[in-house]
């Protein structure tokens, strides 16, 4: 068995089937053609298994799939055009009408605008729960909860789920278990081991790793395979070809890159720790931060993402902070070579547990610059802040 910075760098590989080349040519297609009618039904009776159509994938998509795959450590994986709609089939692929999911009170926000408004259209009722409930969320389950939906770490506010608590107490009612490892990735968080059943990538972010492709994933157990592979298909949720290289390109860096990611954000916690203008760190890697010993026993390392809570400031301060950052961008993705901050207010998105902060939360994306750099432009930052306080 090889090791994961090996695995990055050869699991969808095959050299010897495309004359040598390194990388897997871009195969586009939608009608795939067949010289005879055994050889059509051969195809029709395992589409999954098989370059049948289009949209079930082509040689580029099976690539990616098998990359992805091997280093979650899941049976298989189904690639998607983005993160949200590798969400979306995961979320749908076990529910039915008068079915009840739980969902984690910390999710990204469009999960959660998919349950409160696109699942209850169809009848499944929708319970969000306290992320650090752990066991305890046996007592939310009812005899018609089909699945449990985790983030661990939230990614606005970090909270880090007991995943193989939960997975223990929701196997034990028939619930299936759905992961959302967008912060960590399969290098830092193995969610097979932990007892999931389903793991949801927004490969949009470290995955791709270059902010120039909209890309998902969906990798299972064997079992949770064929419900989530025909639900894709039933959704049509198919990922472009163009884009799968893309991913595939990312996966060959993705251990040096969240390396540095993880450093650079570690570092900026600390000094950011010192700064009178902070309140506090959330950062789970972090010492003293909640959930640092569930952290450090379930995870091999941390991505760049994290936040900090300000001491309370004015609107216009905040903006004087922000506005003129020069290597800090703002925008609402993560996980590019780019660093990226952005101010957030998770209040309106919490119904299980309330948000309680001193001061405003900004959530801060660590990219690949020099970290000195990076302080330099939060100092100025800061002084800008405090001339406008």
């Amino acid at each position: 068995m090889t090791r994961k910075d090996t695995d990055v760098t050869t699991a969808g590989r095959h050299p010897e089937k495309q004359f040598g080349a390194v990388n897997p040519p871009i195969v586009r297609a939608s009608t795939i053609t067949f010289p005879t009618v055994a050889d059509m039904e051969r195809a029709k009776a395992k589409p999954f298994d098989s370059v049948y159509y289009g949209r079930h994938g082509t040689p580029t998509t099976f690539a990616f799939e098998e990359a992805i795959a091997k280093i979650e450590g899941g049976y298989r994986s189904v690639a998607c055009a983005s993160g949200l709609a590798a969400i979306n089939v995961a979320l749908t692929a076990f529910v039915s009408a008068g079915d009840h999911i739980l969902v984690t009170d910390s999710a990204y926000d469009p999960t959660r605008r998919n349950c409160e408004v696109w699942l209850k259209r169809l009848g499944i009722e929708t319970t969000f729960y306290d992320p650090r409930i752990g066991g305890g969320i046996g007592a939310l389950m009812r005899p018609n909860t089909r699945l449990v939906f985790v983030e661990s770490p939230g990614s606005l506010t970090f909270e880090v789920q007991d995943v193989p608590a939960i997975a223990e107490a929701a196997h034990a009612r028939g619930a299936v278990v759905v992961l959302d490892n967008t912060w960590a990735t399969p290098l830092y968080f193995q969610p097979f081991a932990h007892g999931v059943d389903v793991s949801v990538q927004a490969a949009t972010k470290y995955i791709v790793g270059h902010s120039d492709a909209m890309l998902g994933a969906v990798t299972t157990t064997e079992k949770s395979f064929l419900p989530v592979r025909r639900q894709a298909a039933i959704l049509g949720a198919c990922a472009s070809p163009d884009d799968c290289p893309l991913g595939l390109r990312g996966i060959r860096t993705l251990a040096v890159r969240l390396a540095c990611h993880q450093e650079t954000g570690l570092i900026l916690v600390h000094w950011l720790n010192s700064r009178p203008e902070v309140a506090r760190i959330v950062h789970p890697a972090f010492p003293g931060s909640p959930d640092h010993a569930l952290w450090k026993r379930d995870f091999h390392g941390s991505s760049g993402l994290f936040g900090i809570i300000l001491k309370p400031c004015s609107k216009v301060a905040l903006a004087a902070f922000l506005d003129h950052l020069e290597l800090f961008a703002m925008g609402f993705s993560w996980g590019g070579y780019e660093s990226l901050i952005l101010p957030v207010d998770p209040t309106p998105h919490r119904t299980a547990v309330p948000w309680q902060a001193e001061g405003p939360l900004v959530r801060i994306h660590a990219g690949l610059e020099d970290v000195d750099d990076l302080i330099a432009d939060l100092e100025d930052g800061f002084g800008r802040l405090k001339k406008a306080s």
